[in-house]
């Protein structure tokens, strides 16, 4: 098939070796690309229980066959490995030209193994010694940016944050941890100046397809974030009542105003830019002052905004675009530090954890502190479950977190079917995986009731994301689609020369959500972990226009169970003998079947021990 490589190249950090590995254009038909290659080689590539920092831990950059098409929104990679914020598969992507001149390299994925025996760089196929250790990822890449396109980690990731991103034109493959992955291989950066081209099978059909998707996503079906990004999504939230404030407390915050895009737009806005590749333009930039009185401007995204302001009890501009850019420079995910440090606001408040921060105060010592773990930032480095875990008592029931992994800005009991796709999602809590708050904004569910049908439809966006992130299409970019099936399916025949009709997409869809639950099944994941921090089944919204919101625990596992069975699994969300023997043989996996039945018989066979005990 055209549009891919047909193989992937295994680098081994100690040996300094390499191999080039055949993929059967059978599998890349099923899997694609993104995060569906990228789920694919993990079960291939990562030992089973293996510690997510030990050498022996694959880190995969895996490409995909649209990407150097042309095709807007297209310049992406996924990085993915073993979460060691959580334990189980973390897929992450980001746009940038390092996915063009990786994939001309001439592999469809980079699987990096092993550790380097001191601070390296991969540069163009050879490894060496790097001089940038200790550096940010920024000035990593302008001191390479001669030699071609750069994936960077800053000093978050070479000192093992558990949140620590991989960087790449400023872009961040952001959550789970994979930055310390990295940074545990001794492995500062990646370059890449590849120079074989992406072939098509139909040249024309890509360039109109391509150019009448360009121009949709020029159009009024991209215009929010065109026109304002992502930050305008603050003033909808707190409109209504679903933006978390103080550490998702259920209580409102006075001046959350003050961050709103509108706002910015007038008094603060910068300039606009975009990614490699795309048409629609979403990042935006602004002006802050700095504490230290220097001005300057950052780019912004509601997730950070929130993590950073509100959800600390932050609502003074400067300070939060401070922290954000902050956390760039340091190369940490601004969720989970925004999340971590607002639980550690809370449980300071409460008298459980001794100097800690405190909700409202200036937000940059602490970041500075969890990059360099200094203090108590070596605790809060480990992310919000394992801190509570240290801390003891009811701590656990108000860590932030599914899984291990930290909750972005959608307040889980005025949004239940985005709760129940935080509590299912293979990496955790989880927006990107699942477009379930959709169904929350649309007129097809009742937000603050979840049901079966949010479930059904749950399911259905679950299998849209996985798609858009197998061709590495942004999500930004699904307004301007009608039919992602049938249009995605016209793409990838033009681009591969194979006909894929819309029933074969959904079946590839399916097939990377079955690899990721396969892959957490066999790492460990039990059905007690597809669940909510307690606080959110105990404590109502208290005030503003969800007031009284909460979500009964029955409610959830209702919910939960309709999920699975609509996804074929057991009620408990076990995967059927029969869809893992397709998984293993279809997908050559051997040994799937046995391996995830004796996980499912062991789980059982504890809880029941348990509940003997109990």
């Amino acid at each position: 098939m055209l549009g891919f490589h047909g193989r992937y190249l295994r680098i081994d950090l100690t040996t300094g070796t390499s191999a080039s590995i055949p993929i059967e254009p059978e599998i890349l038909a099923r899997v694609i690309g993104g995060v569906g290659l990228g789920a694919w080689l993990l079960h291939r590539e990562c030992p089973i229980g293996v510690d997510p920092l030990a050498p022996e831990a694959p880190l995969i950059f895996a490409f995909a066959p649209l990407v150097g098409t042309g095709i807007t929104t297209s310049a992406k990679f996924a990085v993915v490995a073993k979460s060691p914020l959580t334990g189980r598969i973390c897929d992450a992507l980001a746009s940038s030209h390092f996915a063009l001149t990786g994939k001309a390299l001439g592999y469809d994925a980079l699987v990096f193994v092993g550790a380097c025996a001191e601070p390296s760089e991969w540069t163009n196929g050879k490894l060496r010694p790097t001089r940038c250790w200790g550096r940010s990822a920024q000035e990593t890449t302008e001191a390479l940016a001669g030699e071609g396109r750069v994936a960077a980690i800053g000093r978050a990731g070479e000192n093992g944050v558990r949140f620590a991103t991989i960087s790449a034109d400023g872009r961040h493959a952001g959550r789970g941890g994979l930055g310390a992955v990295m940074g545990a291989k001794r492995l500062k950066a990646i370059v890449a100046a590849g120079a074989q081209a992406t072939s098509v099978a139909e040249p024309a059909t890509v360039a109109a397809l391509a150019g009448a998707l360009r121009d949709r996503a020029a159009s009024a079906a991209t215009a929010k974030y065109r026109e304002l990004g992502t930050v305008s999504n603050m003033n909808t939230f707190a409109r209504l009542g679903a933006l978390p404030v103080r550490n998702f407390s259920g209580e409102q915050i006075d001046g959350a105003e003050r961050l709103s895009g509108e706002r910015w737009q007038s008094e603060r806005r910068a300039r606009r830019s975009g990614c490699a590749h795309c048409s629609i333009g979403c990042e935006h930039r602004f002006t802050y002052t700095r504490g230290d009185g220097a001005r300057r401007d950052t780019r912004a995204e509601y997730e950070s905004i929130f993590a950073l302001g509100p959800l600390c009890g932050l609502t003074d501009p400067d300070a939060v675009l401070e922290a954000s850019e902050r956390c760039d420079f340091w190369g940490l995910d601004s969720i989970s530090t925004g999340a971590t440090l607002a639980f550690a606001m809370e449980c300071t408040e409460r008298g459980e954890l001794a100097n800690g921060p405190r909700f409202g105060e200036r937000l940059t010592p602490w970041i500075d502190r969890i990059a360099e773990k200094e203090g108590l930032g070596r605790r809060l480095a480990e992310g919000s479950r394992r801190l509570a875990d240290s801390i003891g008592g009811d701590a656990p029931d108000r860590a932030p977190h599914v899984k291990g992994l930290e909750l972005p800005g959608y307040e889980p009991r005025a949004l239940q079917a985005m709760a129940l796709g935080f509590a299912v999602g293979a990496r955790g809590a989880d927006h990107n995986r699942s477009g379930a708050y959709e169904i929350d904004f649309s007129d097809e569910a009742d937000r603050l009731h979840g049901d079966e049908r949010s479930a059904r439809l749950a399911a259905a966006s679950e299998d849209r994301a996985a798609l858009m992130d197998a061709l590495v299409l942004c999500k930004f970019v699904r307004g301007a689609i009608d039919d992602l099936y049938a249009e995605g399916g016209a793409l990838l025949s033009a681009v591969i020369g194979r006909p894929l009709g819309a029933d074969d997409l959904r079946a590839s869809a399916r097939w990377i959500v079955d690899l990721r639950k396969a892959f957490n099944a066999r790492e460990g994941w039990t059905p007690a972990e597809d669940t909510l921090p307690a606080r959110l089944f105990e404590e109502p919204i208290r005030e503003g226009p969800a007031r009284g919101a909460r979500i009964p625990r029955e409610r959830l596992a209702r919910m939960i169970r309709s999920y699975n069975r609509e996804r074929g699994w057991s009620e408990e969300g076990w995967p059927a003998r029969e869809r893992l023997a397709l998984l293993e043989s279809e997908l050559a996996l051997p040994g799937l079947v046995d391996t995830i039945e004796a996980a499912r018989d062991a789980s059982r066979a504890g809880r029941r021990e348990g509940m003997e005990r109990g």
